[in-house]
């Protein structure tokens, strides 16, 4: 299914998202400023664009793999959610969780953007859900090993 995805370049370093290779999941976003990120420091970066989302759907500001290995650099809230009705700037929350500083620069790919549906659903309160064969097992209950 193809969707249109509207996109409003808010400066002049400002670049329209797209993906590097036929077939990736992910539309790679830009940073439109430089700022140092220091070690165990987060930052707010601008991209410079504003989306318009169609009906049903949402964007999901996730890492790039480059930028986690080579600087362990990643987006903070990953994957960092944006709304469809959201009609301000895309910005991203980058960490370092490296040992050295990490200089953002203008134009730099900081991210990639995934648009995925969005399920409607009924909300149902109820007094009892169904079991299963996990039941309340979780965080590490199936074990580490076959």
């Amino acid at each position: 299914m193809s969707y249109n995805l509207k996109i409003k370049l808010l400066n002049d370093d400002a670049v329209i998202p797209y993906r590097a290779n036929k077939g990736d999941a992910g539309l790679d976003l830009f940073s439109v400023e430089e700022k140092m990120i220091k070690p165990g420091e987060a930052a707010l970066i601008s991209t410079g664009i504003m989306i318009e989302l169609p009906e049903g759907t949402e964007a999901q500001v996730r890492p790039r793999s480059g930028l986690a290995l080579k600087h362990s650099v990643t987006v903070l809230n990953s994957p960092g959610t944006i709304d469809e009705g959201y009609r301000g700037e895309i910005k991203v929350i980058l960490i370092n969780h490296g040992k050295e500083d990490f200089k953002v620069e203008k134009q730099m790919r900081i991210a990639q953007m995934v648009i995925a549906q969005v399920a409607k659903v009924n909300i149902i309160e109820v007094d009892q859900v169904t079991t299963t064969d996990r039941g309340e097992g979780g965080f590490g209950s199936s074990g580490v090993s076959q």
